[in-house]
C-alpha cells in the first residue's frame, strides 16, 4: 500500500508543484513582466486622482471581470476556434529604408499591423506603441501568432527613432523584445504613469525617461505631447493590474494635430480631448478585439466610428486589427463595422493596408478593399 501511495504521489503530486515553482520562477526571473514598483514611486502615484487604494482606476466606473457564467462558455469557443484568422497570405507592403530617410517634410503614417505606427512628423520620427514581436504574450508559445511572417520594415533597418509613445503595459502594446531592439536607436520614451518601472528594470537610463498622468502635456523637440484618458486597465503578471496608468496621446506639430488612442471603451472621455485639443487632422482609433462581454473596456466597431466625432477629426483610421486574433469576432469584422458606421456618420475613414507609407495631407488616400 505505501508503494502504491508513493507512486501515486510522483505521478499527481510532484508533477503539478513542479509546474508551480518553474511557474513562479519563470515570473520572478523572465525580464517580460517588467519592473516592480519602489516606495517612492508609490508615493509619486498617491498624487494623482486616477489612483487609489493602491490601484489606478478609470474616470468612470468600469467592470473588467467576466461574470462566472461568462467564463466556460467562453473557453470553450477559443478552445475550438470560434475566432477566425485570414485564410490567405495578408498583403503586407514592403517599406525602404531610403523613403523612410528621407522624408523630411510631409506628416506620414506606416502602419506595421495591431496599434503599432511609425508616425513622422516635422522631420521627427516616432514610434506608437511598437509591438513588433511574433506574439503578443510574454512567451509565443503561450500567445496568439501573428498574421504576417516579415513587417513591412524590420527593426534593425528603421533610422533614428527620436520618441517613443507607450498607451499602457500590455503585451500587445509593450514588447519587451520590440523595445530591446530599438532602445539603442531611440532618444527618448513617454510613458503612462507607473510604466517607467519596466524601463527602469530593462536598463534604461532614467533621463531618457518622462512619464505623465491624464492631463499632463511635455514639449519635447518643438512637438507638443499630451497624455489624455482613455477607458482600460493594465497589468503584465498575476498580481499587478491596473498597478501603471492607461492611456492616449495628443500629437502637435506646427501645422497637424494628431491623436492615438491606445485601448479602451467608449466613454465621455473623447468629447473632453475633443474639446481641449481638437479638431484633429488625424485620429488613430481602436477597432478589434472586442466583445460585449468586455465592451468597457474595448470600443465595438460603430463607436470607434462616434469617437472620432467626438474628437471632431477631419479623418480617421482603425487600428488594433490585422494582426492577431484576442477576441473572438472574425478578423475582418472591425474594419467591414466600423467602415459602414463611419459612412453613415459622414466621417472620412482611412484603411491602409499593413505596411502602407503615406501622407496624412494626402485626402485622396483611402486604402484599398485589401481584406477581401
Amino acid at each position: 500500500m505505501k508503494n502504491l501511495f508513493r507512486i501515486l504521489y510522483y505521478i499527481f503530486i510532484v508533477p503539478p508543484l513542479l509546474i508551480i515553482l518553474l511557474g513562479l520562477l519563470w515570473l520572478n526571473v523572465d525580464p517580460e513582466f517588467g519592473g516592480a514598483h519602489s516606495s517612492k514611486d508609490v508615493e509619486r502615484y498617491e498624487t494623482s486622482n486616477q489612483f487609489e487604494e493602491g490601484i489606478f482606476v478609470n474616470a468612470v466606473p468600469t467592470s473588467m471581470d467576466l461574470q462566472s457564467k461568462d467564463i466556460l462558455p467562453l473557453l470553450k469557443e477559443f478552445l475550438m476556434g470560434a475566432s477566425k484568422g485570414p485564410e490567405f497570405e495578408l498583403p503586407v507592403e514592403k517599406v525602404d529604408s531610403t523613403q523612410i530617410a528621407k522624408n523630411l517634410t510631409k506628416t506620414k503614417v506606416l502602419w506595421f499591423g495591431h496599434s503599432a505606427v511609425l508616425l513622422q512628423i516635422d522631420g521627427k520620427n516616432i514610434l506608437l506603441d511598437p509591438m513588433l514581436g511574433e506574439s503578443p504574450a510574454p512567451h509565443p508559445a503561450v500567445g496568439t501568432q501573428r498574421y504576417y511572417k516579415e513587417l513591412p520594415i524590420e527593426i534593425e533597418k528603421l533610422p533614428k527613432i527620436d520618441l517613443i509613445l507607450i498607451s499602457h503595459d500590455h503585451y500587445d502594446h509593450l514588447d519587451y523584445g520590440s523595445i530591446m531592439k530599438l532602445k539603442e536607436k531611440t532618444s527618448h520614451f513617454i510613458l503612462p504613469l507607473g510604466v517607467g518601472a519596466h524601463f527602469r528594470a530593462w536598463d534604461i537610463p532614467e533621463h531618457q525617461i518622462t512619464e505623465l498622468d491624464w492631463w499632463e502635456e511635455k514639449d519635447y523637440l518643438d512637438l507638443k505631447i499630451a497624455f489624455t484618458p482613455s477607458r482600460h486597465f493594465s497589468g503584465r503578471g498575476l498580481h499587478d493590474r491596473s498597478k501603471t496608468l492607461w492611456g492616449s496621446y495628443v500629437i502637435q506639430g506646427k501645422k497637424e494635430n494628431i491623436y492615438f488612442s491606445g485601448d479602451g471603451g467608449y466613454a465621455d472621455h473623447f468629447k473632453a480631448i475633443g474639446e481641449k485639443y481638437g479638431p484633429f487632422d488625424f485620429a488613430m482609433l481602436e477597432c478589434g478585439q472586442y466583445d460585449e462581454k468586455w465592451a468597457q473596456i474595448h470600443m465595438m466597431p460603430e463607436e470607434t466610428a462616434q469617437a472620432g466625432v467626438d474628437l471632431k477629426a477631419k479623418r480617421i483610421m482603425p487600428i488594433h486589427w490585422g494582426a492577431f486574433t484576442l477576441a473572438l469576432h472574425h478578423w475582418t469584422d472591425p474594419i467591414v463595422r466600423v467602415q459602414a458606421k463611419a459612412q453613415e456618420l459622414q466621417i472620412p475613414l482611412v484603411h491602409p493596408k499593413i505596411g502602407s507609407y503615406f501622407s496624412i495631407s494626402d485626402t485622396s488616400f483611402v486604402g484599398e478593399q485589401w481584406w477581401e
